[in-house]
């Protein structure tokens, strides 16, 4: 008997934002791996089509910048119907809560929140999100499921965009369009080589989490397929933690 794969993106089209590497990028491979036709977005050409390659083709390469409005209304306006969108595209930082000064929340709240919320609002608006289509928002366990010292500007930014998720979630669902999100503990991605925490430190820090190690973007990308995917087709305001343990 021929079995039907529910995981299987086979002849859907599928946005993913930041596209150019990390979470993103795999996010991208994986979703062409499992079917679909891939539209990817970031805001470095050379690097979309570094990603582009890796998949083999993708079916658009738009170049945006995400906090920049009139690139979120550009890109809109350029989208085939679309059943699915992974919206990876963010920012963190490892700040004490003392300099977290009006500029710094603002910046992380502009990358973070108001660009991917902004992105999603216009794509329902316009209806580039087809009846049943699904959206994916990458936020985090910082601010959700862990509170560390340090990392109260991301997590606050990555708290407000889990919630607003979950209302997207409620209004959408008359037109069948499931809104969800990833949490993820730690993921290796070159955002936590960039020196404000060094690699001793991150080495230390991987053993707190049970299975012994940070994640790695394809473990995000896993779960975005699922979500994406007819086989998570009951599943709509759902927080999914993948994170290693480290939250239990």
């Amino acid at each position: 008997m021929e079995y039907n794969n529910p995981f299987s993106l086979q002849g859907k089209t599928i946005l993913i934002t930041g596209a150019s590497s990390g979470i993103g990028q795999a996010t991208a491979i994986a979703c062409a791996q499992m079917g679909a036709d891939v539209v990817i977005t970031g805001r470095d050409a050379e690097r979309l089509q570094a990603t582009a390659d890796l998949m083999g083709e993708a079916k658009g390469q738009i170049v945006a910048d995400l906090i920049v409005q009139e690139d979120v209304e550009k890109l809109v306006a350029a989208l085939p119907p679309l059943d699915g969108a992974v919206l990876c595209a963010g920012n963190s930082t490892t700040l004490p809560l003392q300099f977290g000064t009006r500029e710094k929340f603002d910046d992380m709240f502009d990358v973070n929140f108001f660009a991917p919320v902004e992105l999603l609002r216009l794509m329902y608006k316009k209806k580039v999100l087809q009846k049943g289509a699904s959206v994916v928002l990458i936020a985090s366990i910082g601010g959700t499921h862990s509170f560390m010292p340090g990392n109260g500007v991301y997590g606050a930014s990555k708290a407000a965009l889990n919630s607003v998720m979950k209302y997207a979630a409620r209004e959408y669902a008359s037109r069948k369009v499931r809104v969800n999100s990833i949490c993820p503990g730690m993921v290796d991605t070159p955002l936590i080589h960039r020196g404000t925490i060094t690699e001793e430190q991150l080495a230390e820090d991987a053993k707190r989490y049970p299975l012994g190690r940070y994640g790695r973007p394809d473990d995000i990308a896993h779960g975005a397929i699922y979500l994406l995917s007819d086989a998570a087709s009951w599943l709509t305001g759902h927080d999914l933690v993948i994170d290693g343990g480290f939250s239990i």
